[in-house]
């Protein structure tokens, strides 16, 4: 079989395809199909032989022990058909030794080190993290146990770690290492020591092996037996070689594919960042411009990037908040005058003791903010904004059974969206007229979560008294002299969410949280009615072309995927 550069083109492109070339690699060459077979190799059967004898030589020399004899393959098992010249055999019967490692005694500092699952890594042995063994515990190790190099070393426990393998190199021959009993050892005769490490990677391995393993969840395990009785396919030794000098000329190949579309990836990432940069921060006109014009010119190219497309949404908001994505509108009110009736509305609600009076915030001027606002724009705290709240959820336990009462979960927000699919029913009676109850326009604000997500907020969408919400939200209400959706937009803009992350408490073995007076104090930057309505508009605009970006990356990726599917099957 011929890999040809089409492979390397359509992997190129499609995703993962770099490693499912690998993987249609590594079955080609454990099928025999790699490279072609010589009719003067000497036959599987006959190494086979010579293993065997080798064996029984080592035996009689008491330098191995006698091993429990290995079942026959039977013809049910082997999993395909071998060329002319291989055969199937047991791991355990073309070994001299296969053993998990003892449980060290460990120093701070020896001579001596220990091999552990972290020193086993696929590009090769790694000594940096193996610890010290008490040099006196090493007289307990029969002189089988230290490592030669050629051993192979296979990770025998843990999901994740499982299953990874490395060789022993010449350097470290006769260093007196020893593995732990996470780390089987497995030392072959007569064959190709990398053929053997090769077939581990392979996915006739690799595929299998949480399947082959023991235990529990937490902790499984490739057993002794297992590994002995695992299946192999044995060529001739000379087509080990070739196969192994095959592999590596791909392989190679293969790393050479991986760097270029790890380069081109981090180009346009690192191209697209400096653009949106000069677009946020630029203050001169033809510097906005100019940015505005690189990324009109270079958009197709540099949006095939899911990342560019979350850069490019998170640039959307900033750039309405700083009052850069939509034109100022002529006669419009100043904000000033919005701000004067919000005042009077609110002030209202507190002679009818509909709201409570609120605890006086600093002054916001355009001296104490990060930056400036246009000048139909003014600062204010959120607080001004609220006609409710902010509230703290309600959260009782759970129940499995339907009932009236639905509360949402932390889930419904966290995407910053409202998703009213994340619900639990409770068996409580809430009045109609509690607070608890949602409606339509309500922010739910994340009080409490990681520091990635605490502070994350949603409008909520949908039937008025349908929902209520969890302890760790909070819930406000605006007053309708503001666009809810301009003032949530604000509140997940970076700005935004640095503010929140900054006034979250919490240790590092508690859920940080932001407290209500956190909340109401957020700065928000608030133009004129007319021109928020108009800012939400161009983001909803927007944020649709990033969706159908983001359709239209994953469209190329399923057609990349499909064209490298086709193109290995014709293979």
């Amino acid at each position: 079989m011929v890999i040809r550069a089409s492979h390397f083109d359509a992997a190129f492109e499609a995703p993962n395809g770099v490693e499912k070339l690998r993987e249609f690699i590594l079955t080609l060459a454990m099928q025999g199909k790699l490279v072609s077979q010589d009719p003067n190799d000497q036959p599987g059967s006959e190494l086979f032989a010579e293993i065997e004898a080798n064996k029984s030589r080592l035996q009689a020399e008491g330098q191995i022990k006698v091993p429990k004899p290995l079942r026959p393959v039977t013809t049910e098992e082997k999993p395909y058909a071998l060329p002319q010249g291989w055969i199937w055999v047991r791991l355990g019967s073309i070994c001299s030794y296969i053993q998990r490692g003892k449980s060290p005694s460990y120093v701070e500092i020896s001579p001596n080190k220990v091999i552990s699952q972290k020193c086993v890594r696929w590009n090769g042995l790694d000594i940096e993290p193996a610890r010290y063994i008490d040099p006196s515990s090493l007289e307990n190790y029969e002189s089988i146990r230290f490592l030669r190099r050629g051993d192979l070393l296979w990770n025998s426990t843990g999901t994740g770690t499982i299953g990874r393998a490395c060789l022993v190199p010449d350097s470290f021959d006769g260093a007196k290492l020893v593995a732990d009993t996470h780390v089987t050892v497995v030392r072959s005769l007569l064959i190709d020591k990398s053929f053997l490490w090769r077939w581990i990677q392979s996915p006739m391995v690799q595929s299998k092996i949480e399947s082959f393993a023991s235990g529990t969840t937490n902790q499984i395990e490739l057993n002794t037996s297992t590994v002995l009785s695992h299946l192999i396919p044995l060529p001739p030794l000379a087509e080990q070689h070739r196969i192994v000098t095959k592999l590596d000329e791909l392989m190679a190949r293969c790393d050479t594919l991986e760097k270029l579309r790890a380069e081109r990836k981090k180009k346009r990432i690192t191209i697209n960042a400096a653009a949106i940069k000069q677009l946020l921060t630029s203050s001169a006109a033809h510097d906005q411009l100019h940015a505005q014009d690189f990324i009109g010119r270079h958009f197709s190219e540099l949006y095939t990037v899911t990342q560019n497309v979350t850069e490019l949404r998170k640039a959307i908001i900033q750039l309405a908040v700083l009052g850069k994505l939509v034109p100022s509108i002529q006669n419009a009110s100043p904000s000033n005058f919005l701000i004067q009736k919000i005042h009077s509305e609110k002030n209202l609600l507190l002679k009818e003791g509909k709201i409570k009076a609120p605890k006086p915030q600093r002054p916001l001027t355009s001296e104490n903010m990060s930056y400036p606002l246009p000048d139909e724009w003014q600062w204010v705290h959120l607080q001004d904004l609220i006609i409710f709240g902010p509230s703290n959820g309600f959260s009782p336990k759970a129940v499995e059974y339907e009932t009236k009462v639905r509360s949402l979960t932390l889930s419904a927000t966290t995407s910053g969206k409202f998703k009213e699919e994340f619900y639990k029913y409770l068996d409580i009676d809430v009045p109609e007229d509690s607070k608890l109850w949602l409606q339509d326009g309500d922010i739910l604000v994340q009080r409490g979560n990681s520091m990635e997500y605490v502070g994350v907020s949603a409008v909520y969408r949908g039937e008025s008294k349908k929902y209520i919400y969890p302890d760790l939200m909070m819930k406000i209400r605006l007053t309708k002299e503001v666009d809810t959706d301009y003032v949530y937009y604000v509140m997940s803009s970076e700005q935004s969410r640095d503010y929140f992350r900054s006034n979250a408490s919490g240790t590092s073995g508690t859920m940080p949280k932001i407290n209500q007076q956190a909340l109401v104090s957020l700065p928000i930057p608030l133009p004129p009615f007319e021109t928020q309505k108009k800012i939400v508009d161009s983001v909803e605009r927007l944020m649709k072309l990033c969706d159908a970006l983001e359709h239209q990356i994953q469209a190329s990726t399923t057609k990349q995927a499909e064209l490298l599917k086709s193109v290995l099957a014709q293979a």
